[in-house]
């Protein structure tokens, strides 16, 4: 009985020692999948710091001086105005977001126009249909382009003036 008993212990001591193997060894296998991604990583990270280091070389003013006066007679480069600079929210709308005027709004603004001017735009449509080519062109230089106004005055969306670009 002894014996039958001492061949259980030593099998489960068998498989204990096999669980514990195999446990120990995909410890390992995960440890090392660890090493592996912290040296990916850490490479990725020297490769930003070296990224970063060349980006600050090629974007040195004095460098970049240098190349502006050197290729100005080909690029033909202008500073840019302080004016010039704008914020997203100062942008106009686009086409596809400007909203439809309705029909009685068109009709009190039609009102207060002159004769003259309506006429001239009943003139325009009507050229616009005859020749659709021409008459897009002219729609698309007589349209007035959106500017933004300057940063300092409008703060909000809704204040944006609009006005056309004099040539």
């Amino acid at each position: 009985m002894l014996k039958t008993f001492d061949l259980m212990l030593i099998g489960v001591m068998t498989a204990t020692a096999a669980v514990t193997y195999t446990i120990k060894h995909r410890a390992e296998l995960k440890l090392e999948e660890v090493h592996r991604l912290e040296a990916e990583i850490k490479l990725e990270k020297d490769t930003i710091d070296l990224l970063k280091a060349d980006w600050a070389l090629q974007s040195q003013p004095n460098r970049l001086e240098r190349l502006v006066k050197s290729y100005n007679d080909e690029l033909k480069l202008q500073p840019t105005e302080s004016t010039a600079l704008v914020h997203a929210k100062e942008l106009p709308m686009l086409k596809s977001e400007v909203p439809v005027p309705d029909v009685t709004e068109a009709k009190a603004s039609a009102k207060g126009t002159t004769v003259a001017s309506a006429k001239s735009a009943t003139v325009a449509s009507a050229k616009g249909a005859l020749d659709t080519a021409k008459g897009a062109q002219a729609n698309a230089k007589a349209q007035p382009i959106p500017m933004s106004a300057p940063r300092g005055e409008a703060e909000d969306a809704d204040q944006i003036e609009t006005g056309s670009v004099e040539e």
